[in-house]
Protein backbone atom coordinates (compact mmCIF):
# COMPACT_ATOMS: atom_id res chain seq x y z
CA UNK A 1 0.00 0.00 0.00
CA UNK A 2 2.82 2.66 0.63
CA UNK A 3 4.50 1.66 -2.08
CA UNK A 4 1.11 2.30 -4.35
CA UNK A 5 0.66 5.79 -2.44
CA UNK A 6 4.23 6.66 -3.06
CA UNK A 7 4.04 6.21 -6.86
CA UNK A 8 0.78 8.46 -6.66
CA UNK A 9 3.06 11.31 -4.68
CA UNK A 10 4.66 12.36 -8.26
CA UNK A 11 7.48 14.84 -7.24
CA UNK A 12 7.26 18.60 -8.46
CA UNK A 13 9.47 19.88 -10.68
CA UNK A 14 11.00 21.74 -7.79
CA UNK A 15 11.15 18.48 -5.39
CA UNK A 16 13.39 16.99 -8.12
CA UNK A 17 15.63 20.20 -8.70
CA UNK A 18 15.99 20.12 -4.90
CA UNK A 19 16.74 16.69 -4.64
CA UNK A 20 19.15 16.87 -7.64
CA UNK A 21 21.59 19.58 -5.81
CA UNK A 22 21.16 17.93 -2.22
CA UNK A 23 22.14 14.54 -3.70
CA UNK A 24 25.46 16.09 -4.51
CA UNK A 25 26.01 18.01 -1.00
CA UNK A 26 24.69 14.95 0.66
CA UNK A 27 26.30 11.85 0.19
CA UNK A 28 24.69 8.46 1.48
CA UNK A 29 25.81 8.03 5.18
CA UNK A 30 26.91 4.40 6.37
CA UNK A 31 24.39 2.06 6.80
CA UNK A 32 23.91 0.01 10.08
CA UNK A 33 24.02 -3.25 9.99
CA UNK A 34 21.02 -3.88 12.29
CA UNK A 35 18.25 -6.51 11.25
CA UNK A 36 14.54 -4.47 10.09
CA UNK A 37 11.90 -6.97 10.49
CA UNK A 38 8.13 -5.67 9.70
CA UNK A 39 5.67 -5.25 12.74
CA UNK A 40 1.92 -5.06 12.40
CA UNK A 41 0.84 -6.17 15.49
CA UNK A 42 2.33 -6.25 18.98
CA UNK A 43 5.47 -4.00 20.21
CA UNK A 44 8.68 -5.11 18.96
CA UNK A 45 10.11 -7.28 21.42
CA UNK A 46 14.13 -7.20 20.54
CA UNK A 47 16.21 -4.49 20.86
CA UNK A 48 16.35 -4.20 16.92
CA UNK A 49 15.31 -1.49 14.56
CA UNK A 50 11.39 -3.15 13.31
CA UNK A 51 9.14 -1.59 10.73
CA UNK A 52 5.80 -0.86 11.49
CA UNK A 53 3.10 -0.85 9.39
CA UNK A 54 -0.54 -0.17 9.11
CA UNK A 55 -0.24 3.28 11.64
CA UNK A 56 -2.67 4.73 10.01
CA UNK A 57 -3.87 6.30 6.74
CA UNK A 58 -0.34 7.86 6.20
CA UNK A 59 -1.27 10.46 3.14
CA UNK A 60 2.54 11.40 3.10
CA UNK A 61 3.70 7.69 2.05
CA UNK A 62 5.92 7.32 4.50
CA UNK A 63 7.42 4.13 6.23
CA UNK A 64 7.72 4.05 10.00
CA UNK A 65 10.80 1.74 12.01
CA UNK A 66 11.09 2.02 15.36
CA UNK A 67 13.69 1.08 18.16
CA UNK A 68 12.28 -0.13 21.47
CA UNK A 69 14.96 -1.12 24.32
CA UNK A 70 14.30 -4.56 25.76
CA UNK A 71 11.96 -4.49 29.20
CA UNK A 72 10.92 -1.00 28.45
CA UNK A 73 8.23 -0.17 30.65
CA UNK A 74 4.84 1.64 30.41
CA UNK A 75 5.35 5.69 30.56
CA UNK A 76 8.42 6.44 29.35
CA UNK A 77 9.62 9.01 26.67
CA UNK A 78 9.79 8.45 23.10
CA UNK A 79 12.09 10.15 20.56
CA UNK A 80 11.07 11.08 16.82
CA UNK A 81 14.50 10.79 14.87
CA UNK A 82 14.24 11.97 11.24
CA UNK A 83 17.18 11.62 8.97
CA UNK A 84 18.76 13.89 6.31
CA UNK A 85 18.71 13.28 2.59
CA UNK A 86 20.60 10.39 1.21
CA UNK A 87 20.47 8.91 4.39
CA UNK A 88 18.45 5.90 6.01
CA UNK A 89 17.01 5.18 9.37
CA UNK A 90 19.00 2.33 10.15
CA UNK A 91 22.45 4.66 9.49
CA UNK A 92 20.84 8.06 11.28
CA UNK A 93 20.06 5.72 14.26
CA UNK A 94 23.21 4.07 14.94
CA UNK A 95 25.05 7.25 13.62
CA UNK A 96 23.51 9.69 15.72
CA UNK A 97 23.81 7.76 18.99
CA UNK A 98 20.31 7.76 19.56
CA UNK A 99 19.91 3.77 20.17
CA UNK A 100 22.72 3.69 22.56
CA UNK A 101 21.02 6.15 24.74
CA UNK A 102 17.66 4.92 24.43
CA UNK A 103 19.41 1.87 25.92
CA UNK A 104 21.24 3.49 28.28
CA UNK A 105 18.11 6.53 29.39
CA UNK A 106 15.05 3.77 29.11
CA UNK A 107 12.50 5.14 25.97
CA UNK A 108 12.07 4.33 22.72
CA UNK A 109 13.05 6.07 19.53
CA UNK A 110 10.79 6.39 15.87
CA UNK A 111 12.47 6.86 13.12
CA UNK A 112 10.68 7.82 9.99
CA UNK A 113 11.90 6.60 6.64
CA UNK A 114 11.80 8.80 3.20
CA UNK A 115 10.69 6.89 0.18
CA UNK A 116 12.08 7.70 -3.20
CA UNK A 117 8.74 8.10 -4.36
CA UNK A 118 8.25 11.36 -2.88
CA UNK A 119 11.90 12.73 -2.65
CA UNK A 120 14.60 11.21 -5.13
CA UNK A 121 16.85 12.36 -2.19
CA UNK A 122 14.87 10.59 0.26
CA UNK A 123 14.86 14.20 1.58
CA UNK A 124 11.55 14.94 4.04
CA UNK A 125 9.76 17.75 2.08
CA UNK A 126 9.96 20.88 4.52
CA UNK A 127 9.64 23.00 1.64
CA UNK A 128 6.39 21.98 0.00
CA UNK A 129 3.51 23.42 1.19
CA UNK A 130 1.29 19.92 0.78
CA UNK A 131 3.40 18.37 3.29
CA UNK A 132 3.97 21.11 6.21
CA UNK A 133 0.44 21.80 7.19
CA UNK A 134 -1.41 19.87 10.10
CA UNK A 135 -3.96 17.23 8.89
CA UNK A 136 -1.87 16.34 5.38
CA UNK A 137 0.85 14.84 3.94
CA UNK A 138 4.43 14.14 5.17
CA UNK A 139 3.24 15.88 8.64
CA UNK A 140 0.46 14.00 9.23
CA UNK A 141 1.67 10.47 8.35
CA UNK A 142 4.71 11.50 11.31
CA UNK A 143 1.72 12.48 13.83
CA UNK A 144 0.13 8.73 13.42
CA UNK A 145 3.26 7.45 14.35
CA UNK A 146 3.53 9.35 17.67
CA UNK A 147 -0.14 8.29 18.30
CA UNK A 148 0.80 4.38 17.01
CA UNK A 149 3.88 4.17 19.33
CA UNK A 150 2.43 5.64 22.31
CA UNK A 151 -0.55 3.40 21.82
CA UNK A 152 1.94 0.42 21.30
CA UNK A 153 4.15 0.69 24.04
CA UNK A 154 2.20 3.03 26.42
CA UNK A 155 4.64 5.61 25.91
CA UNK A 156 3.86 9.02 28.27
CA UNK A 157 2.20 11.19 25.61
CA UNK A 158 3.77 14.60 27.96
CA UNK A 159 7.30 13.29 26.89
CA UNK A 160 7.29 13.08 23.38
CA UNK A 161 10.33 14.79 21.57
CA UNK A 162 11.44 15.58 17.52
CA UNK A 163 14.37 16.16 16.50
CA UNK A 164 16.44 15.73 12.70
CA UNK A 165 19.03 16.69 10.66
CA UNK A 166 19.28 19.20 7.88
CA UNK A 167 15.68 18.15 5.71
CA UNK A 168 15.22 16.01 9.11
CA UNK A 169 15.27 19.36 10.89
CA UNK A 170 13.28 21.22 8.98
CA UNK A 171 11.01 18.63 9.14
CA UNK A 172 11.19 18.81 12.89
CA UNK A 173 10.57 22.37 12.65
CA UNK A 174 7.41 21.85 10.79
CA UNK A 175 6.17 19.64 13.39
CA UNK A 176 6.76 21.57 16.44
CA UNK A 177 4.68 24.21 14.60
CA UNK A 178 1.98 21.63 13.12
CA UNK A 179 1.80 19.76 15.90
CA UNK A 180 2.53 21.80 18.88
CA UNK A 181 0.38 19.69 21.61
CA UNK A 182 2.30 16.06 20.42
CA UNK A 183 5.72 17.41 21.24
CA UNK A 184 7.41 19.13 24.72
CA UNK A 185 10.71 20.28 22.48
CA UNK A 186 12.53 19.50 19.21
CA UNK A 187 15.64 19.66 18.47
CA UNK A 188 17.03 21.12 14.91
CA UNK A 189 20.36 19.95 13.66
CA UNK A 190 21.28 22.22 11.05
CA UNK A 191 18.02 22.94 9.80
CA UNK A 192 15.89 25.67 8.99
CA UNK A 193 12.44 27.56 10.61
CA UNK A 194 8.85 26.67 9.81
CA UNK A 195 7.95 28.19 6.22
CA UNK A 196 11.30 29.35 5.29
CA UNK A 197 10.72 27.86 1.89
CA UNK A 198 7.59 30.14 1.35
CA UNK A 199 8.90 33.20 2.97
CA UNK A 200 12.20 33.26 1.05
CA UNK A 201 10.22 32.40 -2.38
CA UNK A 202 12.39 29.32 -2.96
CA UNK A 203 14.04 26.70 -0.61
CA UNK A 204 17.48 27.86 -2.32
CA UNK A 205 17.29 31.29 -0.85
CA UNK A 206 16.37 29.57 2.46
CA UNK A 207 19.10 27.31 2.59
CA UNK A 208 22.09 29.72 1.09
CA UNK A 209 20.68 33.01 2.58
CA UNK A 210 18.03 32.92 4.95
CA UNK A 211 14.85 34.53 4.70
CA UNK A 212 13.81 38.32 5.37
CA UNK A 213 11.21 38.36 8.29
CA UNK A 214 10.87 40.20 11.62
CA UNK A 215 10.60 38.16 14.56
CA UNK A 216 6.82 38.79 14.48
CA UNK A 217 6.40 37.70 11.23
CA UNK A 218 8.19 34.05 11.57
CA UNK A 219 6.24 33.89 14.95
CA UNK A 220 3.28 34.68 13.07
CA UNK A 221 4.00 31.65 10.34
CA UNK A 222 4.33 29.08 13.59
CA UNK A 223 0.57 30.25 15.31
CA UNK A 224 -1.14 30.34 11.80
CA UNK A 225 0.11 26.58 11.41
CA UNK A 226 -2.21 25.89 14.46
CA UNK A 227 -4.81 28.36 14.47
CA UNK A 228 -6.46 29.11 17.97
CA UNK A 229 -3.41 26.96 19.49
CA UNK A 230 -2.87 29.16 22.79
CA UNK A 231 0.18 26.73 24.45
CA UNK A 232 2.24 25.20 25.66
CA UNK A 233 4.42 25.53 22.84
CA UNK A 234 7.51 23.19 22.22
CA UNK A 235 10.56 24.29 23.23
CA UNK A 236 13.95 24.29 21.17
CA UNK A 237 17.24 23.50 20.97
CA UNK A 238 19.26 23.92 17.46
CA UNK A 239 22.82 22.95 16.87
CA UNK A 240 24.64 24.47 13.72
CA UNK A 241 28.09 24.31 12.53
CA UNK A 242 29.21 27.92 11.61
CA UNK A 243 30.84 26.86 8.61
CA UNK A 244 28.23 25.16 6.96
CA UNK A 245 27.36 26.37 3.45
CA UNK A 246 24.72 23.83 2.95
CA UNK A 247 22.18 25.40 5.54
CA UNK A 248 23.72 28.54 6.48
CA UNK A 249 23.87 29.34 10.26
CA UNK A 250 21.73 32.37 9.67
CA UNK A 251 19.13 29.72 9.78
CA UNK A 252 19.86 29.44 13.41
CA UNK A 253 19.46 33.20 14.02
CA UNK A 254 15.57 32.65 11.91
CA UNK A 255 15.06 29.59 14.66
CA UNK A 256 15.67 31.92 17.24
CA UNK A 257 13.89 34.90 16.36
CA UNK A 258 10.94 32.15 15.88
CA UNK A 259 10.77 30.18 18.69
CA UNK A 260 11.74 33.53 21.42
CA UNK A 261 8.87 35.29 19.99
CA UNK A 262 6.31 32.28 19.98
CA UNK A 263 7.20 31.92 23.16
CA UNK A 264 6.78 35.85 24.30
CA UNK A 265 10.78 35.53 25.12
CA UNK A 266 13.20 38.21 24.21
CA UNK A 267 16.03 38.15 21.72
CA UNK A 268 18.36 38.56 24.60
CA UNK A 269 20.04 35.65 26.21
CA UNK A 270 19.99 34.68 29.85
CA UNK A 271 23.03 32.69 29.56
CA UNK A 272 25.79 32.72 27.42
CA UNK A 273 28.53 30.54 28.56
CA UNK A 274 30.60 27.24 26.33
CA UNK A 275 29.68 23.62 26.32
CA UNK A 276 33.00 21.25 25.04
CA UNK A 277 34.71 24.84 24.10
CA UNK A 278 30.89 26.03 22.01
CA UNK A 279 29.62 28.88 22.17
CA UNK A 280 26.44 27.76 24.08
CA UNK A 281 23.41 30.31 24.65
CA UNK A 282 19.68 29.77 26.78
CA UNK A 283 16.91 31.79 26.32
CA UNK A 284 14.07 31.63 28.92
CA UNK A 285 10.54 32.90 29.07
CA UNK A 286 8.47 34.84 30.86
CA UNK A 287 7.83 32.23 33.37
CA UNK A 288 11.55 31.88 33.84
CA UNK A 289 11.81 28.27 31.55
CA UNK A 290 14.18 27.51 29.09
CA UNK A 291 12.30 27.89 25.85
CA UNK A 292 15.44 28.73 22.98
CA UNK A 293 19.12 27.16 23.13
CA UNK A 294 21.20 26.93 21.14
CA UNK A 295 25.16 25.57 19.97
CA UNK A 296 27.01 27.11 17.44
CA UNK A 297 29.67 24.67 16.65
CA UNK A 298 32.83 26.81 15.65
CA UNK A 299 34.23 25.85 12.56
CA UNK A 300 31.76 22.48 11.95
CA UNK A 301 30.70 21.82 8.56
CA UNK A 302 27.15 20.61 7.02
CA UNK A 303 26.04 17.62 9.46
CA UNK A 304 25.13 15.85 12.70
CA UNK A 305 27.71 16.74 15.87
CA UNK A 306 28.91 13.32 17.30
CA UNK A 307 31.09 12.63 19.79
CA UNK A 308 31.93 8.35 19.63
CA UNK A 309 33.24 6.86 22.97
CA UNK A 310 31.80 5.22 25.93
CA UNK A 311 32.31 7.96 28.32
CA UNK A 312 30.00 10.38 30.02
CA UNK A 313 28.25 12.79 27.77
CA UNK A 314 29.85 10.80 24.24
CA UNK A 315 27.63 8.94 21.79
CA UNK A 316 27.41 8.60 18.22
CA UNK A 317 29.71 7.01 14.93
CA UNK A 318 31.83 9.54 13.26
CA UNK A 319 30.88 9.02 9.07
CA UNK A 320 29.41 10.36 5.98
CA UNK A 321 27.82 14.02 7.83
CA UNK A 322 27.92 12.62 11.37
CA UNK A 323 30.97 14.92 12.69
CA UNK A 324 33.00 14.21 15.48
CA UNK A 325 33.59 17.83 17.11
CA UNK A 326 33.86 16.65 20.53
CA UNK A 327 29.92 17.12 21.65
CA UNK A 328 27.13 14.63 21.05
CA UNK A 329 24.12 16.38 19.49
CA UNK A 330 21.72 13.67 21.31
CA UNK A 331 23.22 13.75 24.52
CA UNK A 332 22.94 17.29 25.03
CA UNK A 333 19.28 17.20 23.52
CA UNK A 334 18.70 14.10 25.52
CA UNK A 335 19.81 15.97 28.99
CA UNK A 336 18.19 19.45 28.01
CA UNK A 337 15.02 16.92 27.86
CA UNK A 338 15.89 14.93 31.25
CA UNK A 339 15.94 12.02 29.83
CA UNK A 340 18.50 10.57 31.89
Amino acid sequence: MTQTRAALRRPTVLTVLLAALLSVLLTPAPASAAPLREVTGAPASAASLHEVTGFGSNPGALRMYRYVPDGLPAGRPVVVALHGCTQNTAGYATGTGWTTLADRWGFSVVLPQQQSGNNPSQCFNWFQTADIQRGQGEAASLAQMVDRQLADVSGDASRVYVTGLSAGGGMTAVMMAAYPEKFAAGGVVAGLPYGCAQAAGSPYVCMYVGATQTPAQWGDRVRAARPGYTGPWPALTVLHGTADYTVKPANMTDLVEQWTDVHGADRTADVADTVAGYPHQVFRGPGGNAVVETYGLTGMGHGQPVDPGSGDGQCGTAGAYFLDVNLCAAYRLGKAWELD
